[in-house]
């Protein structure tokens, strides 16, 4: 490639960063750096019914929190809409656009007679050859282009191939509405010209546009940039993603199903492009292997149980410190406190532990609140079914010999659990279980040695005297 490359994201502020976007931007991110270009923020915010500033900050959290952000500070379109007029005109100036004077009532009466007749519901181009002096004085009228009627026009899309539309099937499209505003055809055209973007790499349900655009690009005399439009993604059923499937916001992602940006980065990366069997792998490699050309034709399917088991492993990857930031909010929504200082550095300690287990960053906030949690313990069902009479007696055993380890350490309680277990005559797991219970309130937690490192010495043995008095079951 010769030319610097520049690619560009171009939201709609009319909701959330929504995870098709999301791995749209990835693509054309990742294309620009693995060819050391620019990726480049437009937001086309023209209409203004539904362009909202919460919906632009959305965007712009979302791409922040994967990573995405621009090289340079964000175009809004409508901002830029005199310019878009100025292309117009310069179009009709130059003979390759028209005035047109068609009432709102006449084109209603072209598409009913085009419907009876079961044709092509398109402008006729009834003011493309006509004196715009026949026009009633003061009339209101729209800017058209004169679009090519003969021949064919092709796209030599990088994702799809050889693309050819006939230009008998293409219309004289309004480049100006009456009240001078532009349409987003135009607008989009005339940005990518002068933001100079150099690969248009969008969602292959923007194809069709990009025929109507060239005749735009072709009568300015502009460079053609170059095509990739990638198809869509879909449920895991085979039908087109709905909210159903999973395409929430990326902010959904993040904050209520607790995924790490790098594994949902991965997994969208993983979303229609591949590198042979590899399916672990983080951006600094897949800026090196990104290219257009492994991206396929054949839409891509949303699995969410692929996506939580990524984040499993990432989650395994993650400094501790960090998902120790990221969950203790959870933990204090969860359990409706205020963790301290100490607090959070018990979650950091217990992250070993509690990290391997869990699948999404709710899994391991759930997993931790027995750190936090004040005795009397709550215990589920399984809990309380081990709690009997000998289970307590074992209980109290198993305080005694913790209350005699001097070094609060794993290796030392560990050393007085075994010794319980074989003064019983009962296997490690038949005091573990009870233990686990007691001091968890539930059956599935971190290694018991663990837990009773990370709850102290104190915690613990106020756990287990609380446990062997309580009423459960």
């Amino acid at each position: 490639m010769n030319k610097a490359v520049v690619t560009r994201f171009a939201p709609s502020p009319t909701g959330y960063l929504h995870i098709g976007g999301a791995r749209t931007a990835l693509f054309n991110w990742l294309f620009a750096r693995h060819h050391g270009g620019k990726f480049l923020l437009r937001i086309e915010d023209t209409d203004r019914a539904r362009s909202t500033e919460d919906a632009v900050a959305a965007i712009f959290d979302g791409l922040e929190w994967l990573g995405l952000g621009g090289d340079e500070p964000a175009v809004f379109q409508f901002a830029r809409t005199p310019r878009h007029a100025e292309v117009a005109n310069q179009l009709l100036d130059a003979g390759h656009a028209y005035k047109c004077y068609a009432t709102p009532e006449e084109l209603a009466e072209l598409r009913e007679q085009q419907r009876a007749a079961k044709q092509p519901l398109r402008y006729d181009g009834r003011w493309r050859d006509r004196d715009p002096g026949e026009a009633p004085a003061g009339a209101p009228f729209v800017i058209r282009i004169k679009a090519p009627r003969e021949g064919e026009t092709v796209i030599e899309d990088a994702v799809q191939g050889r693309v050819v539309v006939q230009n008998s099937e293409l219309d004289d499209m309004i480049l100006l509405r009456s009240d001078g505003t532009p349409t987003y055809m135009l607008a989009v055209v005339v940005d990518d010209h002068d933001m100079g973007v150099t690969h248009v790499i969008r969602g292959d349900d923007h194809l069709n546009n990009a025929f109507r655009q060239l005749s735009i690009i072709r009568a300015m005399g502009w460079e053609e940039p170059t095509y990739a439009h990638i198809p869509l993604i879909h449920g895991a059923d085979g039908a087109k993603l709905s909210k159903r499937h999973g395409a929430l916001g990326v902010d959904a992602y993040r904050d209520e199903m607790g995924m790490l940006p790098e594994a949902v980065l991965n997994y969208l990366l993983r979303l229609g492009w591949g590198h042979g069997d590899e399916e672990i792998i983080p951006i600094e490699r897949a800026i090196a292997l990104f290219d257009i050309d492994g991206v396929g034709r054949s839409p891509s399917r949303f699995d969410i149980k692929k996506l939580e088991n990524l984040n499993g492993h990432y989650l395994r990857e993650a400094d501790d410190a960090r998902l120790a930031d990221l969950v203790a909010p959870r933990v204090e929504s969860r359990l409706g406190i205020v963790l301290t200082a100490a607090n959070r550095a018990v979650l950091t300690a217990a992250m070993p532990s509690l990290k391997p287990r869990a699948k999404t960053l709710n899994e391991v906030a759930e997993g931790a609140e027995f750190l936090f949690k004040a005795a009397p313990l709550d215990f589920d069902e399984k809990a309380s079914a081990l709690l009997d009479d000998s289970a307590r007696a074992l209980l109290a055993k198993t305080a005694d010999a913790l209350q005699a380890v001097q070094s609060w350490a794993v290796e030392a309680i560990e050393d007085a659990i075994r010794r319980v277990a074989e003064d019983a005559g009962l296997g490690l797991g038949k005091v573990a279980q009870p233990l686990r219970a007691a001091l968890t309130g539930r059956t599935v937690s971190p290694g018991i040695f663990d837990v009773l490192f990370l709850l102290g010495k104190e915690e613990s043995l106020e756990r287990l005297t609380a446990a062997g008095h309580a009423t459960v079951g």
